[in-house]
């Protein structure tokens, strides 16, 4: 039998054997004697019958689409930072550039629920890691993950979506016609599960490992503590992978998570080169492009910044959250609303518009 074939039926029976087979695949070639590896990996009966009785006519041919893929565990094309991980899924199906799984990548996930500061600082920082050559990776989610896929696409950088569900069930429904962008814009978008498989609960945790897998590192913009992004920074801690987190409005309960991550270690980023010298030395043409191609701007004042919202804040009130004294405040503040950060209302101040 195929290897492709004999793996797409594997993947369909219910068993705990993913760690077993990939000893093996490496020793089967592409050929597999199907009956003396369902032997070897002492399947019951009833699994037998459930391999062989599935009809995968549907999913060859999805495979065989223009601009479709099926990546296996042993391809020389199987990105080799997910392949370190302690449970690499078995196959990738994909759409678009199968190259770009091999490229230098940074995860970068949030928040459904994003505010206007985690919208405009996820775009940015997304736009200026792709402009310098990383891969902008995430599970197209609503909020700050989308967002995040956009800011890489409008400087034409690369980016990859790992859902959570089959390709031809693109979750959620609203990012379809993102989804359509990152394709049309060489980029990729691919699952472990078969194509047909819908959207469910229990498959975005093990989507969320994936995301950290292929990365150098995974950055959170803005998220609760409850937040599905903890899931993924947690698996890039097991995988030993970075973290780094945006600090946020300490007001603004979204934030809770990026704060508890800074608090357990993860490395606090406010200017894109805080990300691009951590790779530096590991990624040459990256220290070559610091400070060419960048903007180079910190979120300038972010403790102040943080404090701001929708809603005005006196300029008292802001002083008294960041324990400075009024007129240290007052000049900071200025040179926020010169950056277009922030402006001055009836009340006090409030954050400027983003989206």
């Amino acid at each position: 039998m195929n290897r492709y074939e004999f793996l797409i039926r594997f993947s369909i029976v219910d068993n705990k054997k993913s760690s077993k087979i990939r000893q093996y695949l490496y020793q089967v070639g592409d050929d597999i004697d199907d009956n003396f590896l369902l032997h070897q990996l002492k399947f019951n009966s009833e699994q037998i019958k459930q391999f062989y009785q599935y009809d995968i006519t549907k999913t060859l041919d999805w495979i065989n689409k223009d601009n479709h893929f099926l990546i296996s565990y042993s391809d020389q094309f199987y990105p080799e930072n997910l392949k370190q991980i302690s449970n690499a899924p078995l196959l990738l199906f994909g759409k678009g550039d199968k190259n770009l799984l091999a490229t230098p990548q940074i995860a970068m996930v949030g928040s459904r629920a994003f505010s206007e500061y985690g919208a405009m600082w996820g775009r940015y920082f997304a736009s200026e890691l792709a402009i310098n050559g990383l891969t902008i990776t995430s599970g197209l989610a609503l909020g700050i993950d989308a967002i995040c896929h956009r800011g890489a696409l409008d400087v034409t950088g690369k980016t990859i979506a790992v859902l959570g569900s089959g390709l031809q069930h693109i979750f959620p429904k609203t990012n379809f016609n993102l989804a359509k962008d990152i394709i049309a814009n060489k980029g990729t978008i691919i699952s472990e599960f078969l194509p047909d498989k819908l959207a469910l609960p229990k498959h975005f945790p093990r989507r969320n490992r994936i995301i950290s897998g292929l990365c150098l590192g995974t950055f959170v913009i803005e998220a609760s503590e409850k937040s599905g992004s903890l899931i993924t920074a947690r698996f890039a801690l097991e995988q030993n992978r970075d973290v780094f987190a945006l600090p946020g409005d300490i007001d603004n309960s979204n934030c809770n998570g990026t704060h508890w991550l800074i608090k357990q270690g993860a490395y606090l980023v406010t200017k894109p080169n805080d990300i691009l010298e951590h790779y530096s030395s590991r990624l040459s043409w990256i220290k070559k492009n610091i400070g060419q191609t960048l903007d180079n701007l910190p979120i300038i004042h972010p403790a102040i910044l943080a404090v701001i919202n929708n809603q005005a804040i006196p300029i008292d009130i802001i002083a008294d959250k960041v324990r400075l004294s009024v007129a240290e405040v007052s000049v900071k503040l200025i040179e926020l609303e010169l950056e277009g950060l922030i402006e001055s209302v009836n009340g006090g101040y409030i954050r400027k518009k983003y989206l």
